[in-house]
This record gives structure tokens, sequence and C-alpha cells, in this order.
């Protein structure tokens, strides 16, 4: 390929090094697909490890014309302009992504699927008497497996643990595989740890959050220890975090707080959805700074 043109919708490219270089309309084109993968780009030494799951980004795509469907595969994000469709089919074990662009004259509608972080989502709880219930069983439930959790979190698609399963040897856990293969963060393996040690799980984007509980954390500290403040019941307050180990900082809140802080889960990605919409709504007094991200290293 020679030249990409987006803006006069033309594509150049040549068949040979010696062959007469042809350019060629979008409309004459159903797909380009380029062979050399996207790869992950280099971290920063000491930089913290930024990443959302695969689980929470691919899906299944469907491309139409009319009636007939022109294409359909995964894709791991994708944007659409106004003269074209840009997909990114994992590749590699998920390790890189394979880049392909569908000219907007090549289809008619695009249908995009849940991802696994999505289908899963719908049987967190979101309901005040659904939360105070499972946290007292939260005690009584059996022990899961590790595996069971990561799927249930929406951290792994189920090709993804069965293809780890199937490489796993006796003397290393599957969490650390899944940890060294860079598959989850530390991070996603102590929320998972959690879950399966009975943490209920919330669903902050159907949750209704009190107000009376809010009041109690205000936005600056809720940044600063990493929780959103959901329920206040009698005295406790119960708050969302996507890692309960931190005990002692939980202790702290509790002293700040000046109430029995009780921890349940929700996904990261929803905490941060949650309290930049909280930020600009009820916290909207307490504002000082939005947050960028949550640092998944401690």
């Amino acid at each position: 390929m020679l030249g990409f043109d987006p803006a006069a919708r033309t594509l150049a490219f040549r068949t040979s090094e010696t062959a007469t270089p042809v350019t060629v309309p979008f409309s004459r084109v159903d797909r380009l697909t380029l062979t050399v993968p996207l790869q992950q780009a280099p971290t920063l030494k000491d930089a913290p490890k930024e990443r959302i799951p695969a689980a929470a980004q691919e899906r299944e795509y469907h491309l139409r014309s009319g009636d007939l469907t022109r294409l359909t595969g995964r894709t791991a994000g994708h944007v659409e302009t106004e003269h074209g469709l840009y997909l990114f089919t994992p590749v590699n074990e998920e390790a890189s992504l394979q880049r392909v662009f569908v000219p907007q004259s090549a289809y008619s509608s695009l249908e995009l699927g849940p991802s696994a972080e999505e289908v899963v989502a719908k049987r967190w709880l979101s309901t005040r008497e659904a939360l105070l219930e499972a946290i007292e069983r939260q005690h009584r439930m059996p022990v899961g497996l590790l595996g069971e959790s990561l799927l249930a979190l929406g951290l792994l698609t189920k090709t993804q643990l069965d293809r780890t399963l199937a490489t796993q040897s006796a003397d290393k856990p599957i969490g650390e595989l899944l940890v060294a293969a860079g598959i989850i963060s530390r991070t996603d393996l102590t929320t998972a740890l959690a879950h399966k040690m009975g943490y209920p799980l919330v669903d902050l984007a159907r949750f209704p959050i009190e107000p009376a509980a809010l009041a109690k954390i205000p936005y600056r500290i809720a940044v600063g220890y990493r929780v959103v403040p959901l329920v206040l019941d009698k005295e406790r307050l119960v708050v969302a975090v996507d890692n309960p180990s931190r005990a002692v900082r939980l202790r702290a809140l509790q002293a700040f707080a000046q109430i029995k802080v009780v921890p349940v889960l929700a996904s990261k990605t929803q905490m941060m959805l949650a309290i930049e919409r909280l930020a600009n709504d009820v916290w909207s007094s307490h504002v000082s700074h939005r947050p960028a991200f949550f640092a998944t290293s401690i």
C-alpha cells in the first residue's frame, strides 16, 4: 500500500516493487486489512498499569448491506467516521490488534453485541434490598472457583479461561498464569479473589446511590480512598470498592466517617464513571479535580 487518503476517499497501492502504482476509490473496496498487527505500546518503568480487560472491550459485530450480512467478527473497539468504519480484531491471544477498515459505501448498518462484562453485569446487584441480603449471606457462602469469579466479574472471556486452563501446570496457580500473560492485572486478580470469598458485586450503572451515604464521604476523600458510598443502613455505611484487601485504608476511612464501613465489590470501570457522574451532581460542591484514573499497582 502506498497511500490512504480518507479526505479524497482513495487508496493507492501496487502489486510489486516494480509494478505501476494504482489509485482506486473507496467505492471499489469492500474492506482493507493491515496484515501487520498493532502492538501494545511499552509502558514506562514504575508507571501505573492502566488497562481495560479484553472481556470489557471485545464484542461481536455484524456489518450489513440491506438484508445481507457482509462481514462479521469480533472487535476490541471501533471508530465510525463519515468515510468508513475502523475495526480492531484481537489476534495473538489478545496481545495485539489487527486493523480493518470498511468504507462507508460497503455497508449500510452496524450491529454490535454486548461485551462479556455487559452480559454478566445484568446479574450484578442493583437494589438496596438485594445488596443488604447479600451482605448478610456473605459469611455463609461457599468459596467458589477463581475462574468462575473472573467470568462473573467480566474480567475474562470463556475463550481466555479455557486456553489458560489447557496450559496450566500443577505448580502454577491459574491467577498467576493470567497475570504473567498480561490478560488480567494484579488488581483484577485481587478483586476476583474477593468475589471468590463471597463479597457481593454491585452494578453501579443501575444501583440507586443514596444521598445520605454520599454525605458521609466527601468527593476528595472518595477519590483518595477509591470508594463509592452506596447505602447508609442504620449504624453502617456500605461502600463500593474495586479491591477490598486494602484493610488499613478502609479502617482509616471508618475513622473519618465515624461509622462502621462495609465494603462490597464494583468494577473499576464503573467506579470511575460513577465518581465522574456524581462529581457533577450530588458532589458538585466538593469538586476540586476530576479523577484521571485509579492506579492499579496498589
